[in-house]
This record gives structure tokens, sequence and C-alpha cells, in this order.
């Protein structure tokens, strides 16, 4: 329980610094320092051993190798939550589940509506399916004793299962132009650490050396690098048979996350979130991928979260927690609608290689729908009575 707590408090103050830098962003994006900003993000950087070579901007250095940081870590999260956790007992995982897939399915719909006949829009139809735990538990945070733990329970879980949809959705949907000599590499870094694993090899120097070419052959081969991330976490031993006591997955988990939460997430939050507002006209509010986008997260994820949830208990098909009402379960739905991290992650993957720049109407989608779901959600939770634990 203590270590849930501390989960909760991190991602609590990591929501907030992601909204401070958010907003930081859209300061600097919009004043004399707007062509300082621009050129600090495609300012040119590239490593190079022999041959092999790897040249991008620094946008491009924070969304594929930091995030894959990220992922390294959400990977972590998901495996002892799978192994151990609250996902691991099924009583635990129906609710939440059945929000997720509501929380995906609605706002991907929504989406496709607005963009249908739009080729280059269609591919974005993922952005407001993604749900930010940390921003979401930031809002949470300042609700206070006023949230009940199996409210926060809940949310996290849903989150959770809301990152492996994707990260599905990323590898299948979001991989291209395949190149078979790094894939082959790829597999092959597989091969190795697998075999690590079940040699019970826990030195993580030894992992993290094998998951740097692991994420550069990703890199090359067309797969997202990111997922890179992910992969080598699955293979981290949960314990150490040689060591009662050590676990791993969730030393490296518990060291890793200050540094996602305090410097890679805001990072990217900075990065991604500047928005020159003398851009944004009436035509580009009412672009298709804008409404898309805002859309499907304030009203895809509270119908879908919200809906597929109710159906579900009233079928008594699920169980609602006894210290939650329906009314706190629907201001969650809300919060579900906060995008941002996972929302501007996608977008960067259906747009930056496409020619046509929607990347502009995506990004006001996502903070627009973002900002709207979080008041809302909070207004609903600071208005909802309290329920007594049964």
């Amino acid at each position: 329980m203590n270590a849930l707590k501390e989960f909760f408090k991190l991602e609590s103050a990591s929501g907030i610094l992601l909204m401070l830098a958010a907003v930081l962003a859209l300061i600097v994006a919009n004043s004399p320092l707007a062509g300082l900003y621009d050129s600090f993000l495609n300012m040119p950087m590239a490593v190079q051993v022999g041959k092999l070579e790897i040249a991008k901007p620094l946008l491009l250095w924070i969304n594929d190798g930091f995030m894959a940081i990220f992922f390294f870590l959400v990977g972590l999260e998901l495996k002892r939550e799978i192994r151990s956790g609250q996902l691991s007992k099924p009583e635990n995982i129906m609710l939440p589940a059945v929000g997720a897939l509501g929380g995906m399915l609605v706002p991907a719909a929504i989406y496709v509506f607005f963009t249908w006949g739009n080729e280059v829009a269609l591919s974005g139809w993922a952005i407001p399916a993604a749900t930010d735990i940390a921003f979401a538990l930031g809002v949470l945070a300042l609700l206070g004793s006023r949230i009940p733990p199996s409210l926060k329970i809940f949310l996290v879980s849903l989150a959770i299962i809301d990152d492996i949809g994707a990260i599905l959705i990323i590898a299948l949907f979001y991989t291209n132009n395949i190149s078979t000599g790094p894939l082959i590499v790829a597999a092959v870094s597989l091969v190795l650490l697998w075999w690590m694993n079940k040699r019970n090899v826990t030195e993580v120097a030894s992992y993290v050396l094998i998951g740097v070419v692991l994420w550069t052959a990703m890199l090359k081969s067309g797969v997202h690098a990111t997922l890179a991330g992910v992969l080598l976490a699955f293979f981290i031993p949960m314990y150490d048979k040689k060591k009662a006591g050590y676990l791993p997955v969730q030393e490296l988990e518990h060291s890793l996350h200050p540094a996602v939460a305090y410097v890679i997430l805001p990072l990217f939050a900075f990065a991604n979130a500047g928005i020159d507002f003398s851009g944004i006209s009436l035509s580009s509010v009412m672009h298709p991928v804008t409404l898309g986008v805002m859309l499907g997260l304030v009203v895809g994820k509270q119908v879908g979260v919200f809906g597929f949830c109710y159906i579900a208990i009233k079928l008594k098909l699920v169980r609602l927690p006894s210290d939650i009402n329906m009314t706190q379960l629907y201001g969650t739905a809300l919060l579900c609608g906060i995008g941002f991290t996972m929302s501007l992650f996608i977008g960067s993957l259906a747009f930056e290689e496409t020619g046509v720049n929607l990347m502009f109407d995506e990004r006001v989608g996502i903070l627009g729908g973002s900002l709207i779901s979080a008041v809302a959600g909070y207004l609903v939770l600071r208005s909802a009575k309290h329920k007594a634990a049964g």
C-alpha cells in the first residue's frame, strides 16, 4: 500500500509539472522567443559509428529517444501489474478493462466520422483514443481526500490497459517501410535478451547494452523505435533466483520513475505543446482533424468509458467498488479525456511524414479537448457526494 501511495504522489506531481511545461511552451511559442524555440527544437544532432549514422533534429531525439525510456518504464509497470499487481486479479481487471475498451472505440469512431473521406486525416484515428495518466492523476491530486482510493486504482488500471492498446496500435498501424537487415538484428537482440532472462542475468547494464542495439535496429528497420523500450522491459527478470528479496523490475522501475516523471515527460510536453496562436482561426478550429480530436476526447471518452461501464454494471457483468458512486465514475470518465502525452505522440507518428501540415490542427484539438476534459472532470468530482465504503 505504501508503494501505491508513492506512485500516486509521484504521478500527481508529474501531472502538475506537465501542465506547467505545456503552459511554458505556449507562452514561449507566442512570444519574441518563438524563433529561438523553433531553432532549439530543430537543432541538428547526430551520432555516428563508422558508416552507421543517426542524424535527427532535437525534437525527434526527444520523441524517438527519450520517449523510448518512457515506454521502457511503461513496460516495466505493465509487467509488474500483470504478474503481481492489480491486473493479476481478474476481479480487478474487468471494470477498468470495459471502460478502457469503450474509451478507445468511441473516440476513434467520432474522429473517423469527422475525417471520413480524407485519407491523410484518417491516419490520425488513434489520437483521441489515449489517456494521459499523469495529467489525470494531477487533477485528482487537486481534490485531495474527496477522492476514494478505489477511484484512483480504477483510473490507474484503466490507463495501464489503455497503454497496452496504444502500444498495439503503434506496432500495428504506425510502422512502415520495413528494412529486413536491421529487423534481423532486432530479432537476434530479442533472442539474446530471452537467453539472458532464462539464465537469470540481473545486471541492468547488460540489458541496457542489448537494449541500445535493439533500439538502433528498430529505428533503422522502420518499426517505431519506442517499441524497443516495451520489448526490453518484458525481458527484465521479475525476481532474482540467487538473491532473495531482490526484485529487478521493481527496483529499476523505482529508479527510473523520477527521471521520467520530472524530466522526460515535461521535456516532451515542452517540445510538443508549443502552438502559435496567431495561426488559429475559425477555419482551423472547425477543421475536421481539430473537431475529431477535440470531440473524440471530450465526448467520446466520457461516453465510451462511462457508457460501457454503466451498461456492464447494470447487466451485472462487473461490480462497482463500494466506495465509488456513479457521479464519481462519470467524473473520472471525463478525466480520461485528457489525452495529452500519448495523443501528442501518436499525432506525431500519424502526420510527421505525410507532407501535409495537420500537426497544428491535431495539437489544437488535443490541447482544447484535454483542457475541457480536465476542467469538467474536476468540477464533477468536486461536486460529487462522498460514498462511505460498505
